[in-house]
């Protein structure tokens, strides 16, 4: 079963600081104008992803995953353990910190807390990134959230089309407006807000804040974590792992003609990010876009990429 790749059919999320560059950009049909998250590929709860083909059309990502788990190499996890997403921040989205796996149990009755990663898709000029803080201590923070010190505080970085963030939890961050990326991440929703620039909602209330949660998990003092790209070059393709960390390996796949691949994980995500081409697999060849995402599952061994696509592709 499968012996081809397993189209998903994303799920939109409406947000407060979300605009239309999913439907300008990847050509989706966006539910409404402030359309801020693409969950690609998911078997959240929150928000699964539906098969589109094969013999599973129609069931959702997290029953498959149930039903299915030699599709998924019998990968031995309660539940699937990513999330890829794509988000369009037409304005700043609040400042948040995540929890790790211990405090999400204990304190959430989850099982994973939430480490994450970005690649910039696109954002416009200077855009910039909350990425960390300066504050020393819980103290040292608590006493600059009291006293509204947020430029003090926040710790912006500029970003550009191609650059990549790893986000460990505990870690304070925030995309800027401006910015479209690309999310893999723990399969988590659990978002602990630290500033929302009193902002309001449509019903003119703003969003809660979780100030005591956020200073237990963020990490101090903030430290960048260190990544070291690793590029494999083969005559028509380029493969850059962005990232091979506890919960994730992320790589960003620039397909330029034709390049062969094994399947040397128990599956793979894969996002197509930019321009178009086919997967061969023995001797069918499946189209594939900018917007689509697909798993391929265990069954498959070797395939073949034609085209020009850049894809970023992800395994726990």
């Amino acid at each position: 079963m499968y012996k081809e790749p397993m189209f998903l059919a994303p799920v939109f999320k409406d947000r407060i600081w979300g605009g239309t560059k999913l439907r300008d950009v990847f050509n989706y049909k966006i539910p409404t104008e402030t359309t801020g998250e693409c969950w690609g590929i998911s078997a959240h709860p929150n928000g699964p992803s539906m098969i589109k083909n094969g013999k599973l059309k129609g069931m959702t990502l997290d029953k498959a995953w149930r039903k299915h788990r030699d599709l998924f190499g019998n990968y031995d996890t309660e539940e699937f353990p990513l999330l890829t997403k794509i988000l369009d921040a037409s304005t700043d989205l609040s400042v948040q910190v995540h929890p790790d796996d211990t405090y999400a149990r204990v304190n959430e009755d989850q099982l994973y807390g939430k480490t994450e990663c970005w690649y910039v898709i696109n954002c416009d000029e200077n855009a910039e990134i909350v990425y960390g803080h300066h504050a020393d201590s819980p103290v040292d923070f608590r006493h600059n959230v009291a006293k509204g010190n947020w430029p003090e505080l926040l710790r912006k970085v500029k970003v550009k089309p191609g650059d990549f963030f790893y986000v460990p939890s505990g870690t304070i961050h925030a995309i800027g407006g401006g910015i479209m990326i690309l999310e893999t991440q723990q399969s988590s929703d659990i978002t602990y807000r630290v500033y929302d620039y009193g902002r309001k909602d449509s019903f003119g209330k703003t969003r809660e804040l979780h100030i005591d949660k956020s200073i237990e998990v963020t990490q101090y003092p903030h430290r960048d974590p260190e990544l070291t790209y690793k590029i494999k070059r083969e005559s028509e393709a380029v493969f850059t792992e962005l990232v091979s960390a506890k919960y994730f390996t992320v790589q960003h796949w620039d397909i330029r003609g034709t390049a062969k691949k094994s399947l040397d994980q128990p599956f793979l995500l894969v996002s197509v990010i930019g321009g178009e081409g086919e997967i061969v697999i023995g001797e069918k060849s499946f189209p594939i876009w900018k917007n689509d995402h697909f798993i391929l599952p265990a069954s498959i061994s070797d395939f073949k990429l034609n085209g020009h696509c850049q894809m970023i592709v992800s395994h726990p």
